[in-house]
């Protein structure tokens, strides 16, 4: 008899103690819950690209630079629905970055554009490693997407500037001094025997 009372007195115990872990559980799994909606939310109100001015003539030239275009419309789509989304979408504006350096127009393959095309992709993983890390740092990736609001802006400007450049009339004789000033045509220096 004592056996089953000292019985009882365990069995009592351990259904106390199991129900108090199922109800940390459930208050921690709550608690997580939370923290991700709250952080979902965050990224939501703050994945707001916007779509920076380009002059005409820029336009036209990139007219056919089907990487740009299809970058920027992966850019301008916001995911809605859950963090899982978000992390395709970064996923995928991460592949779209990376093919910005294909089929650059011949007049845009400068190192000034490619620089700036460089650091939009790096921005662009930056939120993809943000958004699939286990604690996700939403003000970082609200940051980030400022960020390349400011390096898409930069790149468009770089483009028009180009532009821009290309349209001042040169002065005369100033095509002959540009290809004197060219290194590479310069006539090597060899020793006299």
């Amino acid at each position: 008899m004592m056996k089953f009372r000292i019985l009882y007195v365990f069995l009592a115990v351990g259904f106390f103690v199991s129900c108090q872990n199922e109800d940390a559980q459930q208050l921690a799994a709550a608690k997580d819950a939370k923290k991700k909606e709250l952080i979902f939310a965050n990224i939501e109100k703050g994945w707001n690209f916007s779509n920076p001015p380009i002059s005409q003539k820029s336009l036209e030239l990139v007219r056919n630079w089907e990487e740009l275009r299809l970058f920027a419309t992966e850019l301008y789509q916001k995911p809605k629905s859950s963090i899982g989304a978000f992390q395709k979408k970064a996923k995928e504006l991460s592949k779209k970055a990376m093919a910005l350096n294909n089929n650059i127009p011949p007049e845009f393959n400068k190192p000034e554009i490619k620089a700036r095309i460089a650091v939009l992709i790096t921005k662009v993983n930056s939120i993809n490693l943000f958004v699939n890390i286990q604690e996700i740092p939403d003000q970082k990736v609200v940051t980030l997407v400022s960020d390349i609001n400011t390096e898409m802006a930069s790149l468009y400007r770089q483009m028009d500037e180009i532009v821009r450049k290309k349209e001042i009339p040169k002065e005369e004789g100033e095509a002959d001094m540009i290809r004197m000033l060219d290194t590479a045509r310069a006539i090597p220096n060899t020793p006299k025997p």
